[in-house]
């Protein structure tokens, strides 16, 4: 028998990216309507690298955010290889940054200032370590010589396991997962010090569907979508319920002119629909019993911060994805366009 109705405690999403300027004008509001607390990504054009940056970002995310929605946005510092031990304790000791990310260079967009060797923040790492600061990571190596689809794989045998052995205490998210091999990995380790987040379109989608009836840019992410059992992998492990993942849906607005390009940026806008993709891949794999612990508690428990104490209902009723989003002479194109999906927020 089909559920018709879900109520759940009202989650948080632990990856996304709001952008700055008109942009998160016009998009806040998706994620506001869905999430209570939200972990926003640093890496704008101007890179969030001190407290002073942070604070004044989410100054601009509230004053941005629709007056109907408690929003709380939780502040990360973008590590560069001239980030200071200083600047760390401030900001986590301050509540100023809940967290720090690490890019490795030219990895994804605006990762231009990141880290080139892990190794060069060897000393950054060791503090973390100490005080108890989570460390979130794009995971996928940068090497060329690299096949794109086995970066992610390599990362961890790479970099990751050994910054483990060395740093078997810290903090650690695997961020938007893609692999097998990332499933099977995070597992292995104490959910308390590693844990990974998964977003909507991996676990909805694969490779193929990039390259349905010609390519689509729209579906061009990083990581990239990959084979199918890898997909498959992912949606086996959130419907048993595993501590070790939580929802970050790494939502990414781009304008249209920048995703149609020569060289077409990375990324998918999913916030305006974000919550219904997971929980109908929940219904798919029969495991709705574990949409809460999911969305809404795994990640807070993993950051050590209250789970939320409002609820959220979504009713079994259709909902078309909104086609576009007018950002001045541009537009963004938001996941999954004009489709409809099953489920709908009540309201």
């Amino acid at each position: 028998m089909y559920e018709k109705k879900i109520t759940i405690i009202k989650p948080d999403d632990w990856h996304v990216h709001l952008r700055d300027g008109q942009i998160l004008k016009k998009i806040i509001k998706y994620t506001g309507k869905f999430y209570k607390r939200a972990i926003i990504m640093p890496n704008l054009d101007n890179p969030i690298i001190r407290c002073s940056q942070a604070i004044s970002y989410r100054n601009r995310i509230l004053r941005s955010m629709n007056s109907n929605y408690k929003f709380e946005p939780l502040m990360t510092c973008y590590l560069t290889p001239s980030t200071t031990l200083k600047e760390i304790k401030l900001g986590f000791t301050k509540k100023i940054f809940i967290a720090a990310k690490l890019y490795l260079r030219d990895s994804t967009t605006n990762s231009k200032i990141g880290i080139k060797k892990i190794n060069d923040i060897i000393h950054i790492l060791e503090y973390m370590e100490k005080i108890g600061m989570p460390l979130l990571i794009h995971g996928e190596e940068i090497d060329k010589n690299i096949d794109v689809y086995d970066r992610e794989a390599m990362f961890i045998e790479n970099t990751l396991e050994p910054c483990r052995k060395k740093f078997p205490k810290l903090k650690i998210v695997l961020e938007h997962i893609t692999t097998k091999e990332s499933v099977e990995y995070v597992k292995e380790h104490d959910p308390k010090y590693l844990s990974a987040t998964i977003t909507p379109h991996h676990l909805m989608l694969n490779r193929n569907h990039m390259f349905f009836q010609g390519i689509q840019p729209y579906l061009y992410c990083l990581p990239l979508l990959k084979k199918k059992l890898h997909q498959q992998a992912l949606r086996k492990v959130i419907a048993t319920g595993d501590k070790h993942f939580f929802l970050g849906s790494d939502t990414a607005p781009h304008l249209h002119k920048n995703k149609i390009n020569f060289f077409g940026y990375a990324g998918i806008f999913n916030a305006p629909s974000s919550l219904l993709c997971y929980v109908t891949v929940f219904e798919e794999m029969k495991a709705l019993q574990y949409l809460q612990s999911f969305c809404s508690e795994n990640g807070p428990r993993f950051y050590n911060v209250c789970i939320n104490k409002e609820t959220i209902t979504l009713v079994k009723k259709p909902y078309k994805v909104l086609k576009k989003i007018n950002i001045g002479k541009d537009i963004i194109v938001p996941f999954l366009a004009g489709k409809t999906l099953n489920w709908s927020l009540e309201t």
